[in-house]
């Protein structure tokens, strides 16, 4: 949480217009706010155009110039931030707009031209049950050890279903949370728990420099804001396995691909090894999707939870077999409190939440969830067995 105007370690603050041209930032930052969206996009030769409920809408706004985006660049970055730019073709910050809010931004190219996505950060944690989350995550996040990983498509919930976990974390234990991000977004103030953020590029030069140092920095929690890499991942695995409860995010779309992309960050003759350390190390996978209410006023999330039980970790480190991680999903709902996607999107479709056609679209297997609402199911079917109670969604 953050006092309104107070920045986070390396945000840059944006207090006026750009200057020499047409193009006036704040109002299209306050149109994003007042209209509810999650994202504003600039380009040139385009409207600035915001993201609401997933949806794209221009903004009834001019076409924007290439140099009024360039003006913009220069008055948002530092002149390290425009360095890093120059060199790299694309950078991640931070902003904030006093009275307005906290953003992270990434500005790029396209055709030569400068461009932007913002993403609204806000500046209160909301809470596992405040986010309908299930409050199995909860319990993933008091455990005093292992290998968390929340996973998604881009715009799916990560950061702010993480935020929620450190935010419970911080209010329920006394340890000490270390926090590595490129760029910070949600603000943590010290409650039962030390919080340190560092931010990438400010307060370290990179994830890997900052992971070679932070065991001696004696954490308890540690939030690695995202895994690029076979580094990252190698001490993320390890530091779990040592005792520490290490959370962050992957770019995969279920616990399945999750797994398998944990994998691939290494070559082939060390699977049978990663395989053994990642059964030990893995506490919970938690993949998130965002699916549109039936009633048109935003969206819910349909969330699947792998726990890392006896017979997940023997699929895992079992070289013989296949990953059976959605059949173990479907299994362990009662005991576990795990979940599949359509064990979540049923229960929002039964509780009137989501619309049919919404829960089938986005549902892992389309026909038997469609077979299932229509009270058909195999004997062999387990996908909808053994689903936690509706106090756990």
């Amino acid at each position: 949480m953050a006092e309104e105007g107070i920045p986070a370690s390396g945000t840059s603050m944006y207090s006026g217009e750009v200057a020499t041209t047409g193009f006036q930032f704040r109002p299209a930052i306050v149109e994003m706010i007042q209209r509810g969206a999650s994202d504003l996009l600039l380009k040139g030769g385009r409207p600035p155009t915001i993201r609401i409920n997933g949806q794209l809408h221009v903004l009834p706004m001019p076409q924007l110039k290439p140099e009024e985006l360039k003006a913009l660049a220069e008055s948002l970055m530092t002149p390290r931030q425009i360095r890093d730019f120059m060199e790299g073709k694309e950078a991640d910050f931070g902003i904030g707009v006093p009275g307005i809010g906290r953003f992270r931004a990434n500005c790029y190219l396209q055709r030569g031209s400068v461009a932007f996505a913002f993403r609204a950060i806000p500046y209160e944690v909301r809470t596992v049950r405040e986010l309908l989350l299930p409050p199995i995550l909860e319990e993933i996040a008091m455990r005093p050890r292992g290998l968390v990983l929340v996973t998604g498509v881009t715009g799916s919930g990560k950061s702010t279903a993480l935020a929620a976990m450190i935010d419970h974390v911080n209010r329920q234990r006394r340890v000490n949370i270390i926090t590595i991000e490129d760029p910070i977004e949600f603000l943590h103030r010290d409650q039962l728990a030390n919080v340190s953020q560092r931010e990438v590029g400010t307060d370290t030069l990179s994830f890997g420099e900052a992971l070679k140092h932070v065991l001696r920095q004696d954490p308890d929690v540690i939030l690695i804001g995202e895994i690029r890499d076979m580094d990252t991942m190698d001490t993320a695995i390890k530091a779990a396995d040592t005792g520490h409860l290490v959370l962050s995010t992957i770019h995969t779309t279920d616990a399945t691909q999750t797994i398998s992309r944990v994998l691939s960050f290494y070559p082939p003759h060390q699977h049978a090894e990663i395989r053994m350390l990642l059964s030990t190390a893995l506490a919970a996978v938690v993949s998130l999707r965002l699916v549109p209410r039936a009633d048109g006023k935003g969206r819910v999330p349909a969330v699947e939870v792998l726990v890392n039980t006896a017979a997940v970790a023997d699929n895992i480190r079992d070289l013989n077999k296949a990953l059976d991680i959605p059949d173990l999903i479907s299994q362990g709902g009662v005991t576990y409190g795990m979940q599949s996607f359509d064990q979540a999107l049923m229960r929002w479709y039964q509780d009137g939440v989501i619309s049919y056609d919404d829960a089938v679209f986005y549902a892992t297997r389309p026909s038997e969830f469609a077979l299932r609402v229509s009270g058909v199911s195999g004997t062999s079917d387990r996908t909808f067995s053994d689903t936690p109670g509706r106090d756990r969604r």
